[in-house]
């Protein structure tokens, strides 16, 4: 029985995928299938696990603002996305390390692509998102301090929160 040639070269495509696969993880098999399904290749990605052993990096958040008011990392920067503009980022962030982040990186990937555009060097998109960051026990603040709450965005993409308190407020 011989094996067809596509197989071969879907093996062949998967063993060239594997670096790009190194760096996204998330602990979920199945958020990790959707993620892929809904992200592309064409921006940098760091994981939840690589962002947390950064040092001297600046986040980026690109939800909305309701969304950031719940909850986002400590110190990060609200830019949004639907509309955002390059004013929202400081000029003196243009050399520094930024990682840019929504729920789960679709909207953030767009923003990060907007900011190489721009001419933002180092900068990349968080895999997974801030509801990764709260799936793997990360801390989140909002005005009053740390907090467990986290706006799910809609229910639907609330169901991949596996950790925190989901807050529409």
């Amino acid at each position: 029985m011989s094996i067809p040639v596509q197989f071969y070269i879907l093996g062949i495509l998967f063993l060239l995928h594997l670096p790009a696969m190194a760096q996204k993880k998330v602990e979920s098999k199945a958020y990790g299938i959707m993620l892929d399904g809904l992200l592309s290749d064409t921006v940098p990605a760091v994981s939840v696990e690589q962002l947390a052993k950064m040092d001297d990096v600046v986040t980026l958040d690109s939800r909305s603002k309701e969304e950031y008011e719940v909850s986002h990392m400590k110190n990060a920067i609200w830019v949004g996305y639907e509309d955002f503009t390059l004013d929202r980022v400081p000029e003196n962030l243009k050399n520094k390390k930024l990682v840019v982040y929504c729920s789960v990186g679709a909207r953030s990937q767009k923003v990060t692509t907007k900011l190489l555009e721009a001419g933002y060097n180092n900068v990349s998109n968080l895999y997974g998102g801030i509801f990764e960051w709260i799936n793997q026990n990360h801390p989140v603040y909002n005005d009053e301090g740390q907090t467990k709450k986290i706006h799910p965005y809609n229910f639907v993409w609330g169901l991949w929160l596996s950790e925190g308190e989901k807050s529409y407020d």
